[in-house]
């Protein structure tokens, strides 16, 4: 395969990862205008970011997997067109309830995207481009977060946040047209082997009680669910053990030490960070007083530096270990957070931008290495798996932030409708939800350093 040609491919998986970040830090905006439209509190309203990351966690893995035996192309052209279909049904709700199920239809597609765009990138670029190629692909991915806000915030506040999903639509038909002409490419897959639809099963039912229960774990009915997923993930990995063809190669987590301890301290680093941008935007908005365009404009600081940064952190992974790079972005990144864990009313613009560009600054030298330390660490036959795992670990940590976020939000401002919440009150859910993030930081920042090298002798 030619260079001309990698890039292209590049591109086109790249943009597919833009997507869904797109999506979600400009639907982070627009969530005070569905609340104001559907008369919604907080806590349903939570559920339409955290929909599409359960819906999303449960599928990767098989995905990934399926992705492994049948072309990891083809998962991902169909993963385009499901999440296109998913964002044009959006947009014609007449509730939040049936808001909330197409962005599950989105979430569906976009494991499919998730579990197969970093696998396709690392079969086709060599050993000593592959982290240029992969900080490339994670720019792309902080660009959907850069563009989201400012996007999002514009399209809300003059055509409504309908409008956010169309510019979806439009961007997934142009990748499918471009995916169809350009991306085929020769494959190394495990067509023998069979997809274990049982292990696939216990899986979704492991993450979807374990994700759904963590978000009510203050009452019993969360605390059952909990119990519930733990008993089927044990039974899964019992079925996985035993079965030829796993749809979850457990010794990868077993065996693989470098593997294990990158995408643990992967789920960690989302746990303490995706909700940020949801946070600071209602912080912003019902606190500070801003627009939507307005706070979307302040929010980008911090995915403007992802960008830049990214494809320069991920060319150093390919002559530094991932290790020192990964654990001190994990340190700046703590430190960054502890600062937004002492908000009020207050706090000037200036030292949230500040701050947001930090840890900006923090997430481009974490994720760019990391990514590149996990796909280093396994062999091409098990890129989709590896993909959907590492997929898996982000989205869960991306629920586990968002199921935090609701837990305070739960204790501290109940069902309050969002619209009708005193300020002071709000600054105090989101002041809890940073202190508690940073904690999980330092624990990230800790297990990052204990990996051990990406390659070794």
């Amino acid at each position: 395969m030619d260079a001309a040609q990698r890039r292209i491919i590049l591109l086109i998986t790249s943009i597919g990862s833009f997507l869904t970040p797109f999506m979600g830090s400009s639907i982070n905006i627009a969530i005070p205008e569905i609340g104001s439209e559907f008369l919604s509190d907080a806590v349903l309203l939570s559920w339409v970011p955290t929909a599409y990351l359960l819906a999303s966690a449960i599928m990767i893995v098989p995905m990934g997997r399926l992705a492994d035996i049948r072309g990891r192309a083809k998962i991902f052209l169909w993963g385009i067109t499901i999440y296109t279909l998913g964002s044009l049904l959006s947009t014609m709700v007449p509730s939040i309830e049936t808001l909330i199920l197409f962005r599950v239809l989105q979430g569906i597609g976009g494991a499919m995207i998730f579990g197969t765009s970093v696998a396709i990138i690392a079969s086709v670029f060599p050993a000593n481009l592959r982290g240029r190629a992969l900080g490339i692909n994670v720019a792309f991915v902080y660009s959907g977060l850069t563009f989201g806000p400012v996007v999002g915030g514009l399209l809300t506040e003059f055509f409504g946040w309908r409008s956010i999903f169309y510019a979806n639509v439009i961007i997934g038909i142009l990748i499918i047209a471009a995916g169809l002409k350009y991306l085929n490419i020769t494959e190394i897959t495990e067509k023998k082997s069979t997809f274990d639809y049982m292990g696939a099963v216990l899986y979704a039912a492991a993450i979807f009680f374990v994700m759904t229960g963590f978000q009510g774990i203050s009452e019993t009915q969360g605390l059952v669910l909990m119990s519930a997923g733990i008993i089927t993930g044990l039974i899964f990995f019992m079925w996985e053990k035993r079965t030829e063809y796993p749809v979850f190669n457990i010794t990868l987590l077993t065996k693989n030490r470098v593997f294990a301890f990158s995408n643990l301290a992967a789920f960690i680093n989302y746990s303490a960070t995706y909700a940020i941008g949801f946070l600071l935007s209602l912080y912003l908005q019902l606190v500070k007083g801003f627009s939507p365009f307005n706070a979307g404009l302040i929010l980008i600081a911090q995915p403007v530096l992802q960008t830049v940064l990214s494809p320069y952190a991920g060319r150093l992974s390919d002559k530094i270990e991932s290790r020192i790079l990964a654990t001190a972005g994990m340190a700046m990144i703590t430190a960054g957070l502890i600062l937004f864990s002492f908000l009020s009313d207050e706090t000037s613009v200036i030292v949230i931008v500040a701050n947001l560009a930090f840890l900006g600054i923090g997430f481009a030298f974490f994720s760019s290495p990391n990514t590149h330390a996990v796909m280093d660490s396994v062999s091409e036959r098990y890129y989709g798996v590896a993909s959907g795992i590492l997929g898996t670990t982000r989205l869960c940590g991306m629920m586990a932030s968002m199921g935090i976020s609701m837990m305070v939000f739960a204790i501290i401002m109940q069902k309050i409708p969002l619209a009708e919440v005193p300020p002071e009150l709000l600054t105090d859910s989101v002041n809890l939800a940073f202190m508690i993030f940073v904690f999980l930081c330092i624990i990230g920042t800790a297990a990052s350093m204990i990996r051990g090298k990406k390659r070794e002798e």
